[in-house]
């Protein structure tokens, strides 16, 4: 029987395409936009940014869909930005900021080169290969209009991935009985994260009280041992719970072939290491973890 290599495929190209789509949550343009058109900085911007796409949606709505943050904080912020801003307002200004970020880290040589636009049509070909069906937040960004720049292009593409990725890591999640902060303590407890646990728990602004109360309900449960690790157990899930993702995103990679989804990994790395070495993105030890799902 031969292996399937399309979930490994799908791995990697989440993991090579990813740094281009966190721009429009680091970027400065991003703030820049946001507060231009009306919002609060800091977290409303992603907040609002990420879940414009769903319309005015309620907090309970969107800390739903995006899993593991505190609902608390995501009330802070929702649904009162969409008093300052419109969903349609929004889309346009993250739209906006990516625009500039990508024409400042990349170049706009390099923005405007045949490589961004053959990844572009790549990207798309999968991304309009998916399917909605329990992915509410990659349906709800399927249903935005798409740009006509192709560095934007690729860019869209790469989100709608994105959110189709993490709508089937939530239900790899819920159907391995993995709540919200079990999955972002069994995580750091892998030792491959980049954030400490400290990190990451503050920025879902969860209470200490309610981390370690989680970890001594794994503990108990012996997915942790006595030292915070995972156990053999603990590591077993963990990789069931990838491998499940991974499964669920292959599909827009089946689609669109082996061949063409290693070309599209190709040309996206130089992308990638410009914005990573353009030091956009946070560091575990400089700055809070990425504000994604």
């Amino acid at each position: 029987m031969i292996s399937d290599s399309i979930p490994l495929i799908a791995s990697r190209c989440h993991q090579t395409v990813d740094p281009v789509h966190l721009l429009c949550y680091f970027a400065p343009e991003a703030d820049q936009e946001f507060t231009s058109a009306g919002l609060e900085p800091g977290h409303m911007g992603y907040f609002a940014g990420r879940a414009a796409a769903l319309g005015r949606a309620s907090s309970a709505a969107v800390a739903a869909a995006f899993y593991n943050f505190n609902p608390a904080l995501v009330a802070l912020h929702l649904p009162r930005a969409w008093d300052l801003a419109s969903p349609e307002r929004v889309v346009e200004a993250r739209m906006s900021a990516v625009d500039r970020a990508l024409r400042r880290v990349l170049g706009d040589g390099a923005v405007g080169s045949p490589e961004v636009a053959e990844a572009a049509g790549l990207a798309r070909t999968a991304a309009e290969a998916c399917s909605p069906e329990g992915r509410p937040l990659y349906a709800a960004h399927a249903e935005l209009p798409w740009p006509r720049e192709p560095h934007l292009v690729l860019w869209h593409a790469i989100t709608l991935l994105r959110e189709h990725r993490g709508d089937g890591h939530v239900a790899a999640l819920v159907g391995h009985g993995v709540g919200a902060i079990a999955a972002l303590v069994t995580d750091t407890a892998t030792g491959k994260s980049l954030f400490s646990a400290e990190q990451v728990r503050e920025h879902r602004a969860w209470s200490e009280r309610d981390w370690d109360t989680e970890v001594a309900a794994l503990t108990e449960s012996g997915l942790l041992d006595s030292s915070g690790r995972l156990t053999e157990a603990g590591a077993l899930l963990r990789s069931r719970i990838e491998d499940a993702t991974d499964a669920a995103a292959a599909p827009p990679y089946r689609s669109l072939g082996a061949e063409r989804a290693e070309r599209l990994i190709a040309l996206c790395e130089p992308l990638r290491d410009a914005v990573v070495a353009a030091g956009e993105l946070p560091r575990n030890d400089t700055a809070d973890p990425p504000a994604h799902g």
